[in-house]
């Protein structure tokens, strides 16, 4: 996608060959910058600080973790060592599992001596077959507002989402925003109502750089703005992304996802979510009692970051000092209230069934 007419991917490899170069999401919307990962710790690092995010993104840059450790370390105990390292990271995208497990047996297959060039080859082609499945959900979701289009007329296609599901959160295009993007390329108006997405802003930091620097139109709304819009006929569809998804269609999403999509229910809007098969759990059946919900620092609800007027970049507490703090990252949205699911080899209704008819090779994996 681009910045400032400049393409980029939000992970690569840089000029010397060997360097893991990410997108540095800390510091955006108020300075883009490029950082550097020297090895698995660093890797590990920006997964856990959040430097990198979005289940996507995470898997693709714990598979080059993995390839950063094997330079150090291409030994059967190194190769263990950096799996558990990047494992522990964070516990509900299950792409990390999912990348860490496919480069553990390619790379138990290799000797030693062949383990670091063929890990830097497996993850490139993980990053490049997340970008293909991007572009895919892109084409497949664009159908959705191109049918919305028709029924809108000569007014753009609204579309609320919530977090950010876009190229930041993957390698290139995104999730839930590849449709988007796809059907403004095409040149169907659409305008997007980003969810600020408390406590960290996602939202408003980073869905709003990129639509903003895409060219797409959008505006910001406060999380709880959007169950209004849709009460009065201003949302024509949500699209979030998932950060796993179970065999039977539950969604696990950045907190506050379950709330947009009881909202969309009681108001007729259809819900969907955006994924590639990589984030499918096919071992689970029931995401509410079997995803693992992580809970993370209370200082992401306690202090806000922020520019000043006069151009500095701070953090300010904004909760009352010595309060108790709960912070779940994500909820989990019931298959019940999501209309369909959209994946790099088509949109399926949010069952098993449903997600079995585009994967029937994964009937065997099921819970």
């Amino acid at each position: 996608m681009r910045i400032h007419g400049q393409s980029y991917r939000s992970i690569f490899v840089a000029g010397d060959g060997w360097t893991v170069a990410v997108v540095d999401q800390t510091r955006l919307p108020f300075a883009f910058e490029i950082r550097h990962l020297h090895g698995a710790d660093d890797a590990a690092a920006a997964i856990s600080d959040m430097i990198v995010r979005g289940a996507p993104l995470i898997g693709v840059t714990a598979a080059y973790g993995v390839a950063l450790g094997m330079r150090a370390d291409p030994t059967d105990a190194g190769l263990e060592r950096v799996v558990e390292l990047l494992g522990r990271t964070r516990p509900t995208a299950v792409n990390l599992r999912w990348a860490l497990t496919r480069m553990a047996a390619v790379l138990r297959r290799e000797p030693p001596a062949h383990r670091a060039d063929r890990a830097y080859e497996e993850a490139g082609r993980i990053a490049d077959e997340d970008v293909a499945a991007c572009a895919a959900i892109g084409r497949h979701g664009a159908t959705i507002i191109e049918r919305l289009s028709a029924a809108a007329g000569r007014r753009p296609v609204n579309v609320l989402t919530h977090c950010n599901a876009g190229w930041l959160a993957c390698v290139d295009w995104g999730t839930a925003l590849a449709p988007v993007y796809a059907a403004h390329e095409s040149g169907i108006a659409v305008h997007v109502y980003v969810d600020e997405t408390r406590p960290r802003n996602q939202g408003a930091s980073l869905t709003a750089f990129e639509l903003g620097a895409h060219g797409v139109p959008y505006e910001v709304i406060v999380d709880n703005a959007g169950g209004h819009l849709m009460q009065r006929g201003h949302i024509d569809v949500c699209i979030v992304g998932s950060d796993r998804t179970t065999a039977t269609g539950d969604v696990a999403n950045k907190i506050g996802t379950y709330l947009k999509a009881l909202a969309a229910r009681d108001n007729d809007v259809p819900f969907y979510a955006a994924l590639p098969s990589s984030t499918i759990d096919w071992s689970l059946d029931d995401g509410l009692r079997q995803v693992p919900i992580e809970q993370r620092s209370a200082r992401e609800v306690t202090h806000v970051r922020g520019r000043a007027d006069d151009g500095r970049v701070l953090e300010v507490e904004v909760v009352n000092p010595g309060s108790t703090v709960a912070n779940p990252g994500f909820d989990v949205t019931p298959a019940r209230l999501v209309t369909g699911i959209i994946t790099e080899r088509g949109i399926a209704p949010a069952t098993r069934d449903g997600l079995l008819s585009l994967y029937p090779e994964r009937a065997g994996a099921t819970a």
